[in-house]
């Protein structure tokens, strides 16, 4: 039998029962179009958190106090035998090879008042090289100037949102603004730079670092940010920040993480994330596959008179078993492209209601769900076409 007669036979037995028919392609379209969504949604996320924590580059490497893998100062109150990171540090990093920035950090949350308005809000404590690292750009005015560690002028450079707050559309330039219990002088203010895992980084003070520690009365940095040459080896440079601040300290009482490696384990993490959320919506693709195997058999067993027929006229048995793995491949390709269009479309409703929810279709991942609705069919239809294949012709006349 020719493969064009094979195709109409199996599309004449498909429309022959239209609903049943429709109905069998309906699951396998079901469980396509989750398969889709869910894994748009996933997409989504990863593609928004990795974007977040590449804004500012994939070429910094951030230190930490004390020999663990998180974040941050150690609480107060514990004692512990690391060695605060200092201001001299920060200023020695700058010096190492393939380093091109390195700014000192200390934060927190304090009022913020000027020009007769009150507001709580971040507060960073930094220096000169805080643009770099944060990948920003100065909207009017200046940066915090370039002094030696320990000797720091009281000035603020304000976000933009901030600023907005403050003092509306009038020049802040040179107007005094209270932090906490000091003042500061404001000398700049930043482009809008937007959120970054919340934080409105427009909704921020930034100060120098040695005025954040009287501030907050802290004798240690929380973190020391380093920046390096594009293209350079993150581990040649690791390794040098490390030798050096081991030297300072007599021991490897700090925590370095790279953002490189960082973004690794966490796309690692996403990854898997996506195809777990993936392998949710394939439970319906597996309740389809199921429904194919209940209809084909039905089919077998309503047809076993024409199957008794095209044997007697001479049909091989590898032609019945093609015939019937057509039919269960046709009706899981058409649910499958069914539930592609299905899919795709509720993902760009979603984006098209919600602007602001991270939505992006893989389309490897629907190419995949594709030859997954092919390969569905051809393992459901292949116990139901072996049956057929194999039934007696004389008995089959019979029962007709």
């Amino acid at each position: 039998m020719l493969f064009i007669d094979s195709f109409r036979f199996a599309l004449q037995a498909i429309t022959s029962h239209r609903l049943r028919s429709f109905l069998t392609l309906l699951g396998i379209a079901v469980g396509i179009a989750s398969v889709i969504l869910l894994t748009s949604i996933g997409e989504g996320v990863h593609r928004f958190v990795l974007e977040e924590f590449t804004q500012f580059g994939t070429n910094i490497i951030g230190v930490s106090p004390g020999k663990v893998k998180t974040g941050g100062q150690p609480p107060s109150g514990i004692p512990t035998t690391a060695r605060l990171l200092t201001l001299e540090d920060a200023e020695s990093l700058k010096q190492l090879p393939h380093v091109t920035g390195s700014s000192p950090s200390v934060w927190g949350n304090s009022e913020v008042e000027a020009n007769g308005r009150l507001r709580r809000t971040l507060v960073y404590g930094v220096d000169a090289d805080f643009l770099q690292i944060f990948s920003a750009k100065i909207q009017i005015g200046s940066s915090l100037p370039r002094e030696g560690a320990g000797s720091s002028r009281a000035f603020v450079v304000l976000g933009s949102k901030l600023r907005n707050e403050l003092f509306g559309t009038a020049n802040p330039l040179g107007a005094r603004v209270r932090i906490g219990g000091l003042h500061f002088r404001v000398i700049g203010v930043v482009e809008p730079k937007g959120q970054f895992l919340g934080i409105d980084l427009d909704d921020t003070a930034y100060i120098p670092a040695v005025r954040a520690q009287e501030l907050y009365n802290r004798e240690g940095l929380m973190e020391i940010h380093v920046l390096y040459e594009e293209g350079a080896s993150s581990a040649v440079v690791a390794k040098a920040v490390r030798e050096r601040l081991t030297l300072r300290h007599g021991s490897e009482d700090f925590t370095i993480v790279t953002q490189e490696d960082m973004l690794k384990t966490l796309s690692n993490i996403l990854d898997i994330l996506t195809m777990a959320v993936g392998a949710l919506g394939g439970i319906s693709l597996l309740v389809g596959g199921v429904g194919i195997v209940t209809i084909m058999t039905i089919s077998v067993t309503e047809r076993t008179g024409e199957i008794g027929l095209l044997v007697a006229l001479g049909a091989r048995r590898s032609t019945i078993l093609g015939l019937f793995l057509s039919e269960s491949i046709m009706l899981a390709a058409l649910g499958g492209v069914l539930g592609l269009l299905l899919g795709v479309g509720l993902a760009q409703l979603v984006r098209l209601l919600m602007p602001t929810f991270p939505v992006h279709t893989p389309w490897s991942f629907a190419v995949g769900a594709l030859i997954m609705s092919a390969m569905i069919g051809l393992l459901a239809g292949v116990l139901p076409a072996r049956s057929a294949a194999r039934l007696d012709p004389i008995e089959a006349l019979r029962a007709e």
